[in-house]
């Protein structure tokens, strides 16, 4: 780390979007100078299988250079570190970790992973910003950042491509500033010049440092009783653990003995398609089942095997019924996904 950045500013800078995230991401990167006393710390909710064309797409508008970090790279002011598909960006004092750890809010990269991991390790010095996308991935972190002292900025839910995270992160956290997205970056620069209140004997709450270790998969955490949280009656969707469910102030989250993490959003929405993919299951055996019973149908009526023939009519009317009701069920939820906010 360079002297002037170790110095107790305003210079850790953690950013997260998801959907329409690239073009809010270029917009941001854009206003930032060629000298900016600050490090920059990007999550943008990515495929697994594809590779990140995120730091050369940022370079093209950004004076600051980009790119994706290995693990153990050391924090320097005027960079921009965009994390690698399929790995968590965590910060520690002085560098950088890339960690292959347990999902959050069904993603890896996550936003709060990135949030939290700041937070405890640089406090007020720490500033979040959440941009567009769905669901509320970055609420809790953005919440971890105010816990600890640090500034909190929202892209104005009016103006974000899709509304969903910048409106449940104002809902639950108390922002310092929700903007447009061309004042965010002006912001940013004119906040890594200021001091920050730093007070070297305030601690990290528990919690925070054993969710940090958890996402690093720590296995002396993992192993670790009790967890944090009172445990619930749901399962987790990623792995059918027990799910403890942790509150701060409003929020309401879970996370799983292994570390998955999901916010109350995003377990409902597991377990909407969960009860999808069942009722399409379920509707692919009624539709083999009627097919069968209407052949076993035919082959009784030309036997002459009239209680048959009836028998297997019976069932074929119910069986058709219930496609029909699934169907329907089906396709009204397809309409409601298509008319629900972003």
């Amino acid at each position: 780390m360079t002297k002037d950045f170790d110095s107790p500013y305003k210079n850790i800078i953690v950013v997260g979007a998801s959907a329409g995230g690239v073009e809010a991401l270029m917009k941001l990167v854009s206003h930032f100078p060629a000298r900016l006393p600050a490090a920059v710390f990007i999550v943008l909710h990515l495929s697994a299988e594809a590779p990140s064309l995120l730091p050369s797409i940022l370079s093209r508008v950004s004076l600051l250079p980009t790119s994706n970090p290995a693990d153990g790279t050391p924090i320097e002011a005027g960079q921009i570190y965009v994390a690698p598909p399929d790995y968590h960006l965590l910060v520690e004092p002085g560098k950088i970790r890339i960690i292959h750890g347990p999902k959050e809010n069904r993603h890896r990269p996550a936003l709060d992973p990135l949030f939290r991991s700041a937070a405890h390790a640089y406090g007020p010095r720490v500033v979040g910003v959440v941009l567009t996308g769905a669901l509320d991935d970055g609420t809790a972190g953005l919440l971890a950042i105010k816990r600890r002292n640090g500034t909190a900025i929202v892209q104005d839910p009016q103006e974000a491509l899709y509304s969903s995270m910048p409106q449940n992160a104002l809902a639950h956290v108390q922002v310092d500033y929700s903007l447009p997205l061309n004042e965010i970056g002006p912001l940013l620069v004119r906040l890594g010049g200021e001091t920050a209140n730093v007070d070297n004997t305030e601690q990290t709450p528990h919690d925070m440092q054993m969710e940090t270790k958890m996402t690093e998969f720590d296995l002396k955490t993992l192993h670790q009783e009790p967890k944090p949280g009172i445990p619930s009656s749901f399962s987790c969707p990623e792995c059918g653990g027990v799910l403890w469910e942790l509150r701060e102030e409003a929020l309401t989250r879970f996370r799983c003995r292994v570390g998955h993490a999901f916010s109350v959003d995003t377990v409902l929405a597991e377990q909407s398609d969960a009860i999808e993919k069942a009722m399409w299951i379920a509707l692919k055996t009624l539709e083999e089942n009627v097919s069968l019973t209407n052949r076993l149908t035919r082959q009784a009526e030309e036997r002459g095997q009239t209680w048959l023939k009836h028998r297997y009519e019976v069932r074929l009317r119910d069986n058709m019924h219930n496609a029909a009701l699934l169907r329907e069920v089906l396709l009204k939820n397809q309409a409601l996904s298509q008319t629900e906010p972003k």
